[in-house]
């Protein structure tokens, strides 16, 4: 087991100018010290190779975790497209290594490096990581340090590459604004390339005339220019621009129509999370869950027509050779073309050996006659998302699924052959009761009878229980973080009733979700923590092998005595209360574009018990579509709710595909 504290740089940095790449035989030397050596070589089929001389302006793209994981983020695969098309533009990769080899480059002063040219990543024009998630936020420091780059963005200056944040961890970049320049908030594909195209005009300029002069670019959030206001108790109580040019609220970028699908997909050197290609069919979601951040902060909805994805197919099919095509949404049967897209491709692909995966299924008969269909398909493991067991909860979470639809969708599933269910929940949701807990027992042993009755005793129920966060510019945004004991108590309840053959559970564990809400929910004052942290070996945080409580407890210690008095008065501010209704959160200043007077009434809703129905059949007027609009035709305005929202097309460029 290495220890993760002594990771933490203890030799010298390498030089931040370093422009020369690393020799080959000085990676070569290191990979027999290591597992999966093919994570470091770079060199994949498809990866591609410009000279560094012939372009203007230089990027790489970070993704803070092991290359398992980065290869299969298909967000960076679309902006490595599209950078690499503009010819002054070079776009290379890098992925943090995983502990061994952050030890063995360590020790031989090597420094981060991109897959493509092997050059230190110091040396680019701009480092752009992404922020997906709130456990890449150590992460992240560790990637800075490694190449050899002060990690706080003051101590950076026009030497150092710009760093930005994207993703939707930027939703609330403040935990971590310090270590970045700026953030990209929303869809970065228009975005990055005016920044690209802006960097030639900027090189070499002090650091703060460089942010300066990117202020005009809508999308960006560039925290110095901001200050945190804090009262005397303590609390948050807003945030004020320091310069007349910084904007106030920050927009957030939307693209009309989704960008091209990278066809020359890289194909990765070894076995990844996700190891197929992959297509984009369809950009935000109409369902409108109550807990879900993707939901929101992706609308509106965008589909890609299924002529362009069939083409897209084997375009794919015949430059990677993959013989698995994924179509990437929040929801694949909604696509409205999605039927006719099947049943054309299972007509053109007889005998070719491709096959299909639609990641994201509703619970309903037609998505389990959609996976039938799929060409290639296994028949392995069906997967349902439910949330919660009961119909009073999952009409709180505005998941509209009952309970005796569900278990005839279920006898449909095993019928056709499949013989795992795999089911997912969630617990410590708002207005829960020990009641909705027991219910997932007693859903998963009906479901259970079911799948003994039609498929046998080898049938299986996996059940996975992970416990709600509550997200950022979502209608929970308001609720409080269930505490310890409770989802103890709840889990235990859960294990006492899943026993027996036929069943498989799997659980988060707490002190990681703890970790998590305090990072999704926190302000400004917690840079301070996640350095300490850092500092003291916390990384890697989504891992269970590498997962460092200890040093996240001791930050804590050291640390929230000076900010709130005690842990505990830090956490119960950040995670566990209730929010007031007019209370300022520390994201106000990004807009999503879905009003907070909308989730507001869906927080009341919820509480009520009252479902919302999708938006693809009615309007809600959460302000979406009227935000989008004027971002090209500021005179459109949104209709009133109640609306179909099919009669609502706003008449602008690129928003043929809205919902």
């Amino acid at each position: 087991m290495i220890d993760n504290q002594k990771l933490t740089s203890n030799t010298q940095k390498p030089a931040y100018n370093s422009q020369s790449p690393i020799l080959w035989e000085n990676i070569e030397a290191l990979l027999h010290q290591i597992q999966k050596p093919g994570r470091y070589v770079g060199g994949e089929f498809n990866a591609i190779h410009k000279p560094w001389e012939t372009v203007t302006t230089r990027v790489c793209l970070a993704f803070p975790d092991l290359y398992d994981l980065g290869m299969s983020n298909f967000a960076l695969q679309i902006l490595y497209d599209i950078l690499n098309r503009d010819e002054n533009t070079l776009a290379e990769r890098t992925y943090l290594p995983a502990p061994d080899m952050i030890a063995a480059m360590r020790q031989q002063n090597m420094p981060l490096y991109a897959l493509e040219s092997y050059r230190p990543v110091a040396a680019f024009d701009i480092l752009a990581i992404s922020t997906a998630y709130e456990q890449l936020f150590t992460n992240t420091l560790e990637t800075l340090d490694l190449a050899g780059l002060p990690i706080r963005a003051a101590d950076r200056d026009e030497r150092h590459p710009l760093v930005v944040g994207g993703g939707h961890g930027a939703f609330n970049p403040e935990p971590i604004c310090e270590f970045f320049d700026f953030f990209i908030i929303g869809e970065a594909e228009e975005v990055i390339i005016e920044l690209v195209k802006r960097f030639p005009q900027i090189r070499g300029l002090p650091r703060e005339t460089q942010l300066k002069a990117l202020l005009d670019i809508k999308g960006l959030y560039i925290p110095r220019f901001y200050r945190v206001d804090i009262t005397t108790e303590k609390t948050l109580a807003g945030i004020t621009a320091l310069i007349p040019e910084a904007p106030l609220p920050i927009q957030r970028r939307i693209v009309g129509t989704l960008p091209p699908t990278p066809v020359r997909q890289i194909v990765p050197n070894i076995e990844t999370t996700h190891d197929r290609g992959v297509i984009e069919i369809q950009r935000g979601c109409t369902h409108g869950c109550r807990f879900c951040q993707a939901g929101i902060i992706t609308r509106p909805v965008r589909e890609r027509p299924a002529k362009e994805i069939i083409e897209n197919v084997f375009a794919i099919a015949a430059a990677t050779g993959y013989n698995e095509i994924g179509f990437l949404s929040l929801s694949s049967a909604d696509h409205t073309e999605i039927e006719t897209l099947l049943q054309t491709l299972q007509q053109q692909c007889a005998g070719l050996h491709l096959g299909f995966s639609l990641p994201s299924l509703r619970i309903d008969a037609f998505s389990v006659a959609l996976a039938e269909g799929l060409t290639g398909s296994r028949k392995s493991g069906f997967t349902f998302a439910p949330e919660a067991a009961t119909e009073v909860l999952r009409r709180r979470i505005n998941k509209e699924i009952h309970t005796e639809d569900l278990l005839t969708i279920a006898e449909e599933v095993f019928q056709r052959g499949w013989r795992t269910l795999k089911l997912y929940f969630m617990i410590g949701l708002p207005g829960e009761t020990d009641e909705d807990v027991l219910a997932i027992a007693d859903l998963a042993h009906e479901l259970r009878r079911i799948g003994a009755r039609l498929g046998g005793r080898k049938t299986e129920i996996h059940v996975s229980i992970s416990t709600f966060v509550p997200k950022p510019q979502t209608a929970f945004q308001w609720e409080a973080l269930a505490d310890a004991d409770t989802i103890a108590r709840r889990q235990a309840l859960l294990f006492r009733n899943l026993r027996g053959r036929g069943f498989k559970v799997s659980w988060n564990k707490y002190p990681g979700t703890a970790i998590e809400a305090l990072l999704t929910r926190g302000d400004r004052r917690l840079n301070l923590i996640i350095e300490r942290a850092w500092q003291l070996g916390a990384r890697f945080d989504a891992w269970d092998e590498w997962w460092n409580l200890d040093a996240w407890e001791q930050a804590l210690a050291e640390l929230a005595p000076g900010l709130f008095g005690s842990v505990e008065a830090l956490q119960k501010y950040y995670m566990y209360r209730e929010r007031s209704e007019d209370e300022t959160f520390p994201w106000d200043h990004l807009l999503s574009g879905v009003e907070r007077r909308f989730l507001l009434q869906d927080m009341h809703r919820s509480r009520a018990g009252e479902f919302l129905s999708d938006c693809r059949e009615m309007c809600h007027a959460c302000g979406i579509l009227q935000y989008y609009a004027n971002l090209r035709s500021p005179e459109w305005r949104c209709p009133q709710p109640g609306r179909s929202s099919k009669a609502i097309q706003p008449q602008v460029t690129g928003s043929e595909n809205l919902p």
